[in-house]
């Protein structure tokens, strides 16, 4: 059993920067209104907000790319949004990363997923959702699929990022990772309601909530969670799983037959404030460390350090290089410092 180093990690969060990340899934823009909170209204007994300011940002499958470009990579997005102000707000958002735009869709008839959140002294009061969880219409299914054709070439690998807001229900996402298989282009896929659909991921990383209902076995015990990913590694094809466990870190399965064993990795010990996005920013940091060169076990340990560095800020927040690099110590030292 070899010794993580820490000099390696850090060469191969070095060399993000030669990767192009391909992202599909469901954009949300992410809207917050920050404030005071310090009274009780006298109309309902609900706190009255002195606003201070609002802010906007890109969350949902956007978040997995808007966390690529932070790590120091390049990022392609393909998603769907509707002729509406926040959907030519979402494409403002996008360019304003240094992300080509032109992989959105309008969707007529169809609402960009937005969700605001109302915060005070650090805590989030109340949210509001405005989304629709419907399929696609199949006009719209078609030009995601173009959209993400004219993505792939030049891509190192790909993101599917399914919020379970109809933009990648089952029959497009059959499509588009056909797609992608042609292409040999390598994907993680962070799944919501299927798995069938992703036959064929490098990686599928699903929480434990998910992974207990993709796969319809409960997780209760010793060897359950062994069970259930046997039954999403059957469905995929045999990829590997990353299944995370929110502070307790992650559960890692090789993708070898010959390496069934699940591998343990705690997270970092750190402050919590948020963990709104931490998900994205696992997926955006597995997806580059594998394209990079990395072991799956040393890719969990740079997005565990990414995630934690992310959990210490509020909001859809982001990683850097910079910052992941200075808790990869850490990192190693929760992971028990072996590879």
């Amino acid at each position: 059993m070899s010794v993580l180093e820490p000099s390696r990690l850090a060469d191969l969060v070095e060399g993000f920067s030669k990767l192009r990340l391909l992202v599909v899934g469901d954009l949300v823009v992410d809207g917050y209104v920050w404030g005071d909170a310090d009274r009780v209204s006298p109309e309902a007994p609900v706190p009255v907000v002195k606003v201070s300011s609002v802010s906007e940002v890109l969350g949902g499958a956007a978040n997995v790319a808007r966390n690529a470009v932070a790590l120091g990579a390049s990022a392609s997005f393909c998603g769907v949004v509707g002729d509406d102000d926040d959907g030519r707000r979402a494409a403002v958002l996008l360019d304003d990363l240094g992300v080509d735009p032109s992989g959105l869709v309008c969707a007529e008839g169809r609402p960009t997923t937005r969700k605001t959140r109302v915060i005070a002294r650090s805590q989030q009061l109340v949210r509001f959702d405005r989304e629709t969880t419907a399929p696609l219409a199949p006009r719209d299914a078609r030009a995601l699929e173009e959209a993400v054709a004219r993505a792939m070439p030049g891509a190192d690998g790909a993101v599917a990022a399914d919020y379970g807001k109809g933009v990648l229900a089952p029959g497009t996402a059959t499509a588009i990772m056909a797609l992608f298989r042609e292409a040999g282009l390598p994907v993680v896929v962070d799944p919501k309601d299927s798995v069938t659909s992703y036959r064929g991921a490098a990686l599928l990383k699903p929480n434990l909530r998910e992974a207990e209902k993709l796969s319809g076995i409960e997780i209760r015990g010793a060897g359950d969670l062994g069970r259930a990913v046997a039954v999403l590694r059957r469905d995929i094809g045999g990829g590997a799983v990353v299944v995370t466990k929110g502070g307790e870190g992650m559960s890692l399965f090789d993708a070898d037959e010959n390496r069934n064993a699940e591998i343990d990795v705690p997270t970092v010990g750190r402050e919590v404030y948020d963990v709104q996005g931490a998900g994205d920013t696992v997926s955006a940091a597995l997806a580059l460390s594998l394209r990079a060169g990395s072991t799956l076990l040393e890719a969990a340990v740079i997005a565990n350090a990414a995630a934690s560095v992310v959990v210490g800020k509020i909001g859809t927040a982001t990683a850097d290089a910079d910052e992941v690099r200075e808790l990869l110590p850490a990192a190693i030292a929760a992971a028990g410092g072996r590879s």
